[in-house]
């Protein structure tokens, strides 16, 4: 059976101040994957429901983003976590 692959993205357009996963590292649903500067200056959490292993990372700090590119691609593990 193949694992979906769950697109990384940012919800607003910003600069990445910090990278916190390296590619084939096990992420867990809710963990902080990016920190983003938005261009108001707010400083944001990336994260994302899921829980897996990181495929490919596409940003390094300092790299400006929009809201349309994928920071990073995860491939699910389908385990259940218990993250609330």
């Amino acid at each position: 059976m193949l694992k979906p692959i769950h697109t990384i993205e940012c919800a607003q357009d910003g600069t990445v101040e910090q990278v916190y996963v390296q590619k084939n590292s096990y992420v867990y649903e809710w963990e902080r994957l990016f920190l983003v500067k938005t261009e108001d200056g707010k400083l944001i959490d990336v994260s994302i429901g899921a829980s897996g292993h990181i495929t490919e990372i596409n940003v390094s700090a300092g790299d400006p983003i929009n809201r349309k590119l994928p920071l990073a691609l995860l491939q699910d593990d389908f385990v259940i976590t218990g993250s609330d």
